[in-house]
């Protein structure tokens, strides 16, 4: 039964995403204000008094998936996880209860490149939410028994994922992708790394990783400066730097294949075949960004686009096929995925193959182009309409760098693209040859329509790991 606080802070919600922000609607980001606590932390404000709710969000470099220790993959993500099961003095009952009973939300995560606190609440109770969340951070419990539990759950995932081919290849995509690179940790880790994790490993890296002066904060919402400053000393400020030097959070160049890199994993109960394929993508800030988002529109970023209109709309394959690029520091990777019956694989790749190919050869016409400027001019905005997005924004530009006006500057260049930039966009990002593909199917059905495509390796889905 949801507490009354928690039907209030949803009613609020609601209300709050019915109404649109002038600023949000018209594609800003308001510039905020920045303090620094005296611990180090960078912090930025945002007041907006329409709605009584508050978000933070809190960003914390390397402390991501990439920086698991050696021969511990899965760290980062099971520390973030047991950060809300019991700091100080609750245990993790107490804290979900307290939490329940402001209506309020509270939880850790793992990236790659970084570790994310999220925290939602009603303006009256974000006092205690902070208080909580900084206990968190300074006193996790790290309780064995809890420990226990979510590292069980954890291995009965990977387990479940290897009966769902739509699972498997996402977690066969990547280690195929990025092989021994820091970024081809899985965020569940693998049976074998959890199995020998321990309590200590989780603590040893949370106690390193979750520093401060490698923080950023943002606060959005009802709340004000002159009394915030003081609120966020006492919380969030109790976090204290860790003697000696701060960890490495570089990252090795990501991996660039060369010629077709064919994996086949056999599933031999399956009755359909899924696919990944990726090729390199671009960095965070590239000045390709916008016209490589307007062509994805095209390609297979929207329900429309080539990709579902050919192999969903026209020919009835699959119920859904599409493309996207994912951004980081040092580079980005971009990935088309679908699936369909074992005996139509072959035929689906083709039309894959097709579509990228025309993508390269001819490019977007005049009217797709449009087409493509006016779906994000219309979509984007919202993206920036909650209190909730605009601190994970200011986090995400702060972390990367990005200057507060990126968005309107990444709209303006939306609104001024042609043809030729998306031309120009495909020959350079989408692939042809060098590329990974992976496919999970019935390998005695789909091996021989998949032989024109290249050499193909071949796993067990029954052997261990990916």
């Amino acid at each position: 039964m949801k507490s009354p606080a928690r039907r209030l802070l949803a009613g609020v919600l609601t209300m709050a995403l019915a109404v649109a922000l002038p600023l949000a609607a018209a594609g800003q980001l308001p510039a905020p204000e920045k303090m620094v606590l005296k611990n180090g932390l960078t912090v930025y404000l945002l007041r907006n008094a329409d709605q009584p709710l508050v978000s933070v969000r809190v960003l914390f470099d390397g402390a991501g998936t990439a920086f698991d220790p050696a021969g511990s993959e899965g760290t980062a993500g099971l520390a973030a996880a047991l950060l809300t099961k019991g700091a100080g003095d609750l245990d993790a009952d107490g804290l979900a209860e307290a939490l329940d009973f402001m209506g309020a939300s509270l939880g850790f995560g793992a990236a790659e490149e970084y570790a994310q606190l999220a925290g939602d609440s009603l303006a009256e109770h974000f006092p205690r939410l902070l208080e909580i969340a900084a206990a968190c951070l300074t006193s996790p419990a790290f309780a064995p028994a809890e420990f226990e539990k979510e590292r069980s759950l954890r291995i009965d995932a990977i387990k479940s994922a290897k009966d769902n081919p739509g699972a498997a290849v996402r977690y066969y995509f990547q280690k195929a992708y990025f092989g021994d690179h820091p970024m081809g940790h899985l965020a569940s880790g693998t049976e074998a790394s959890l199995a020998g994790m321990t309590v200590g490993t989780v603590r040893d890296f949370h106690r390193g990783r979750y520093r401060p002066d490698r923080a950023v904060a943002a606060v959005v919402g009802d709340v004000d400066k002159a009394k915030l400053r003081p609120l966020l000393e006492r919380t969030l400020g109790r976090m204290t730097r860790p003697s000696g030097p701060a960890p490495a959070t570089g990252l090795p160049a990501l991996p660039r294949p060369k010629g077709r890199r064919l994996l086949l994993v056999d599933k031999p109960d399956a009755t359909q075949a899924y696919f990944s394929l990726g090729a390199p993508g671009y960095a965070m800030g590239d000045p390709v960004s916008a016209a490589a988002s307007a062509m994805n529109t095209l390609f297979g970023g929207r329900f429309t686009s080539w990709l579902n209109s050919e192999l969903r709309i026209k020919r009835g394959l699959t119920y859904g096929a599409s493309s996207a690029f994912r951004s980081w520091a040092g580079g980005g990777l971009f990935t088309v995925g679908s699936y369909t019956k074992n005996d139509k694989i072959g035929e689906m790749l083709d039309i894959v193959f097709d579509l990228l190919g025309k993508g390269v050869r001819d490019g977007f016409p005049a009217e797709e182009t449009e087409s493509g400027r006016n779906y994000i001019l219309g979509q984007f905005p919202r993206s920036l309409e909650t209190n909730a997005s605009k601190a994970a924004a200011y986090v995400r530009l702060a972390y990367y760098k990005r200057g507060f006006d990126e968005y309107d500057r990444y709209l303006d260049e939306i609104g001024r693209l042609g043809p030729a930039a998306l031309k120009a966009a495909a020959a350079k990002l989408l692939p042809l040859d060098d590329l990974v593909l992976v496919v999970v199917g019935k390998a005695s059905e789909i091996r021989p329509l998949l032989a024109k495509f290249g050499d193909w390796q071949e796993k067990r889905i029954s052997d261990p790991g990916f």
